[in-house]
């Protein structure tokens, strides 16, 4: 009937909440019937899918309705029976690829990744995150001359299935984009060997070669390291070249200036650099600070053992035992914790 109402059948049929159904009612609007989206439903049906299940898919890929459940899906829900994939396990993969789903390629991704994962488990969890998007790209002219390239380069298939995971994969660029990326991660100093290899590569493979030049020489400006310190830094934490240069320049300018770190010290250990400043940094030196002040913690006490641990341990170990001795520590610590400074830590 040409007054067949879309947004009315996502919602009464499709179970999918009236926010969901206007979103997604556009890319429908050429329905002249349900004729086409009831047999998909009876198909999915057929499958197992919850209403939950059938709600979920929709919402991601509205299309999925205008499927052609002989030419499209049946072909492809045979193709994933082949493999292994149980009716569950089907479901879920509709809920997280959406259009990829739709596409016949699907299978051949499936095929070549699989053994990459071990079981459909565990590859289900991987895609979760990203949706699947590497399943998208070509398999024969993208995704395989990449994993070969990154097996040259010494890592191995657990690190390549962790790069099914993101939304944007180093897997999914050109080759000669990948190698490039790196070739950058070489001249950083990350040695391939390390399990932070795979991360900067993450990083590297979306961020232009200027972009990482002009981060390294922030680095070495506002931190005064060598370009080794900075290889250093880098190799254990990668996500430094994309953090922000205000906060870095303001960590940089609390942890040398205020807490009197070397920078051969930070570039050791640059975790501290991914912490909150307000959040983390700062409350937990003056709680530190105060305590050595107070004769309640030794002098040799490092910083970092107090930073680096989670927010659970470090109130057991150094609030916690001081309750007597300084009954105001964890509400001054809170405070702290607020972006505010108690009196109690205003050094001198």
């Amino acid at each position: 009937s040409p007054s067949f109402a879309v947004e009315e059948y996502l919602v009464s049929t499709c179970g999918l909440t009236p926010a969901q159904a206007r979103k997604a009612s556009p890319k429908l609007s050429h329905l002249k019937s349900p004729s086409k989206p009831d047999a998909v439903l009876a198909f999915l049906s057929g499958l197992g899918l919850s209403g939950a299940d059938v709600a979920a898919v929709v919402a991601k890929d509205p299309k999925f309705l205008c499927a052609s459940v002989e030419k499209t899906l049946a072909p492809v829900v045979a193709g994933l029976t082949g493999l292994g994939f149980s009716h569950s396990d089907m479901a879920r993969l509709a809920s997280l690829t959406g259009v990829t789903f739709r596409c016949k390629s699907i299978i051949a991704g499936l095929r070549y990744c699989l053994p990459l994962f071990g079981s459909s488990e565990n590859l289900l969890q991987a895609l979760a995150p990203a949706g699947g998007s590497v399943l998208g790209s070509d398999l024969e002219r993208v995704v395989k001359p990449n994993v070969s390239f990154l097996l040259e380069c010494g890592l191995g298939a657990c690190d390549i299935a962790k790069l099914y995971a993101y939304t944007l994969s180093p897997l999914s660029i050109s080759t000669e984009r990948i190698r490039t990326a790196v070739a950058c991660v070489d001249g950083l100093g990350v040695p391939r060997g390390s399990p932070m290899f795979r991360h900067a590569l993450q990083v590297v493979a979306f961020v232009s070669e200027e972009k990482i030049t002009a981060k390294v020489e922030g680095f070495k400006k506002k931190f005064r390291w060598s370009d080794a310190e900075v290889g250093i830094a880098v190799s254990k934490a990668p996500s430094l070249l994309v953090r922000s240069e205000d906060l870095l320049q303001s960590k940089s300018d609390f942890l040398i200036s205020e807490v009197g770190l070397e920078p051969a010290y930070i570039a050791h250990r640059p975790i501290m650099l991914t912490y909150s400043l307000e959040g983390r940094l700062r409350p937990r030196y003056y709680v530190v600070r105060f305590l050595k002040e107070n004769g309640l913690l030794d002098h040799d006490r490092d910083y970092y053992a107090a930073v680096v641990i989670s927010e659970k341990v470090f109130v057991e170990k150094f609030i916690c035992p001081h309750k007597d001795a300084a009954p105001h520590l964890a509400e001054d610590y809170a405070t702290a914790c607020r972006g505010e400074v108690p009196a109690r830590f205003s050094f001198t």
